[in-house]
């Protein structure tokens, strides 16, 4: 019955651990710790010396708020979003550039196909064959001379005027919308990396006082063993007390190994949330004696302190907003775009400039100028943005419907957490009343024992009873603490306001 007590408790501290093996990435190491040793498992009767080390304070010892920290800092989680705050900053860059007008040069260099250009006349071959000798060049007519070498400089402005009263701006917004709302998924990132581990922590002190409670049980079943074999010396117990007596403390033996394997699990995953190598030393910096801040208020006033607080909504109102910018940009392009634009060129030769001159007349390069406006518009772009509008309403709809699913969960989450800080702390008070019980009926069955007024199954019973007590005193502790910080992240008090 012992080794199921000790082994359910064993599972129990183990289901939390998933909470933490995804988190942050390397950086600094803290410093070293003293870290303290297993404890030998002992043979026969002989009662091992309790690790109470295990869950002490010692100085310069890595703490809670410290591995929340350092889980926050190394966070995988918040480093993609980070990297996605980057991206939304670069495209509100993209906005504000487009209040720009555009600017635009060209430089062109253009070789042209040789061939003889047909000759011009203004008379008729009947007029040209009337005229005089003298007179009969006129006949001949003329030709355009070929340019065979364009050049081309050209500098141009285009200023979107519409874009100015209708786009633009809703561009802009929507872009610095985009922002907030990925700099919200850093804090609350950061925030559950940091919950994780720090729950973590306490996981880990758990499991490092199940192994001293593993340690008290396979003494207690040791001297047990002891006493049963000194009363079947003398005639007050018989073999089967010896026997049971033995097999319960090779089962408290192996109940103490699965302890120090989960112990050193937990380590592990302790330095997986917050990234320390295995050849630094980890020990606590705190214990769980100390008392907890008490909790106050009610389920209403922290419902509402959460809704307001946590990152997740602000998210998801940012993304909102940027959605619906987004629906008004796709509306405007239902009208007309009007643009002023001016293009300024200088050209070898000019098209602008005639008759062109011929390579034997030497080059000439020719400024010229024009400015103008022009208005756009095409009847299919009435259904082609007002379906984009129409799409991205509906995600602006379907954004504000999963934040009010997220509404009801932190409802219930507040509900869960703050009764979980209630019972945790009932549970401090009433695992301390049950050990100190356990432990005297633990003292007197084992007296009447040992005096041949008790059975070896109601001392048994008692050692069960005292193992059990132990380990919910141990838990309720552990819990109380792991309550508060869960209550801490539902009311969103460890997001921290994003820095702009």
């Amino acid at each position: 019955m012992r080794k199921v007590v000790v082994v359910a408790f064993l599972v129990g501290m183990s289901m939390p651990f998933s909470l933490v093996a995804r988190e942050a990435h390397a950086q600094a190491t803290p410093a070293p710790i003293v870290d303290s040793p297993s404890p030998p498992t002992g043979s026969d009767t002989t009662p091992l010396p309790i690790p109470s080390e295990l869950t002490q304070a010692h100085p310069g010892g890595i703490t809670s708020a410290q591995v929340g920290d350092r889980a926050a800092a190394t966070s995988w989680t918040a480093r993609a979003n980070e990297e996605t705050l980057r991206g939304a900053a670069a495209l509100v860059d993209q906005a504000l550039a487009s209040f720009l007008p555009r600017l635009s040069g060209t430089a062109k260099y253009t070789r042209l196909s040789n061939f003889t250009p047909p000759s011009i006349s203004f008379l008729t071959p009947a007029q040209a064959a009337a005229l005089p000798n003298d007179l009969k060049g006129l006949a001949q007519g003329f030709a355009f001379p070929l340019v065979l070498d364009n050049y081309l400089l050209e500098a141009s402005i285009n200023i979107p005027i519409s874009d100015y009263l209708v786009r633009l701006d809703q561009a802009y917004t929507a872009a610095t919308a985009s922002v907030d709302a990925a700099r919200w998924d850093v804090v609350g990132a950061r925030a559950a990396s940091s919950a994780n581990g720090r729950v973590a922590y306490y996981t880990w002190l758990r499991a490092r006082g199940g192994v001293i409670v593993a340690v008290q049980a396979l003494n207690d079943q040791k001297t047990h063993l002891r006493d049963a074999r000194n009363q079947f010396n003398v005639g007050n117990a018989s073999k089967a007390d010896v026997l049971r007596a033995e097999t319960a403390a090779a089962s408290a033996e192996y109940a103490l190994e699965q302890a120090k394997n989960l112990s050193d699990l937990s380590e592990k995953q302790l330095r997986v949330a917050i990234h320390v190598p295995d050849g630094t030393a980890l020990a606590p910096g705190e214990d769980l004696d100390a008392p907890v801040v008490p909790v106050q208020g009610n389920v209403h006033a922290f419902t509402v302190e959460a809704l307001a607080a946590r990152p997740e909504i602000k998210s998801a109102d940012a993304n909102a907003e940027s959605i619906r910018k987004q629906a008004d940009i796709a509306r405007a392009g239902r009208f007309p775009n009007l643009s002023a634009f001016g293009d300024a060129i200088y050209a070898d030769p000019n098209p602008r400039y005639f008759p062109q001159r011929t390579a034997t007349q030497g080059p000439i390069w020719f400024p010229t100028w024009d400015v103008g406006a022009q208005l756009t518009w095409s009847p299919n772009d009435i259904l082609i943005n007002g379906a984009s509008a129409a799409d991205m309403d509906s995600k602006a709809a379907n954004i504000e419907a999963n934040k009010n699913v997220v509404r009801d969960s932190i409802d219930v989450e507040v509900t869960q957490t703050l009764q979980a800080v209630r019972l945790a702390d009932f549970g401090v008070e009433s695992s301390t009343r049950e050990l100190a019980s356990a432990d005297e009926a633990y003292r007197v069955a084992r007296e009447l024992f040992n005096n041949g007024r008790g059975t070896s199954t109601t001392l048994t019973d008692a050692e069960t009873d005292l193992t059990r007590a132990r380990l919910d005193l141990l838990n309720s502790k552990t819990d109380a603490r792991i309550a508060r910080i869960r209550l801490d992240h539902a009311l969103g008090r460890d997001a921290k306001a994003p820095s702009h």
